[in-house]
């Protein structure tokens, strides 16, 4: 059978647009990453290894960290010839995310808004995870800062993306379903904030939904 994992042309350009889109009004770099496939079987990855642990979201290429872009011209040369790849977008360079559950982390947003604390973008993750994104060099301050606050590194469910890897952008799709913005880049949320702005709220959100988790 033919491969019908390939994006419809409107899917294909939004693929595209928001990839250009990225570069040119946030400087986001971005590289292309693998794409699902779906024939007679389940959905699998572009890369063919069948058992690939994150079908549909991982890097094209090993040296992905420096050929990454932040240039729309290659970044519509690269989708022009790979339509179809999802949108990794490394972080450590105008970035770093602060990585937590999902319900952890609609929480700790909902109150972050009524205590009006300066927010940048919020990604949803098909994997139920949602990814506030900080300035960088978060990943290096991260694990003091929890101290700071009573909890040991690894005893709440806190995770800092950094230098080296890379987030799964919207509007790509993984086998576990599609990224999503919580909150969308605007140009009200173009300065972003720091690590220890955000890092109370959402350490106490996460050890409280692990609590609640374990009581049940």
């Amino acid at each position: 059978m033919e491969d019908n994992g390939a994006p419809s042309p409107q899917q294909a350009e939004g693929l595209l647009e928001s990839a250009v889109r990225y570069a040119e009004e946030r400087h986001w770099d971005v590289h292309p990453g693998t794409w699902l496939i779906e024939d007679d079987g389940p959905l699998r990855c572009s890369c063919g290894e069948p058992h690939c642990p994150r079908p549909g979201a991982h890097p094209v290429e090993d040296d992905w960290v420096n050929r990454a872009t932040g240039a729309p011209a290659a970044i519509r040369r690269l989708w022009t010839e790979l339509p179809r790849a999802s949108v990794l977008m490394p972080a450590g360079r105008t970035f770093d995310v602060l990585d937590v559950p999902e319900v952890a982390g609609c929480l700790a947003l909902a109150r972050m808004e009524r205590m009006d604390i300066p927010l940048g973008p919020v990604c949803s993750t098909p994997d139920r995870r949602l990814q506030f994104f900080v300035l960088p060099g978060a990943s290096a301050k991260v694990p003091d800062l929890l101290r700071r606050l009573g909890w040991m590194p690894g005893s709440v469910d806190l995770a800092c993306r950094g230098d080296g890897e890379y987030v799964v952008a919207p509007p790509s799709r993984t086998v576990t379903g599609g990224a999503l913005w919580a909150r969308r880049p605007t140009s009200s949320n173009r300065w972003l904030p720091e690590a220890e702005e955000l890092i109370g709220p959402l350490a106490y959100a996460c050890a409280r939904e692990a609590a609640a988790t374990r009581n049940r």
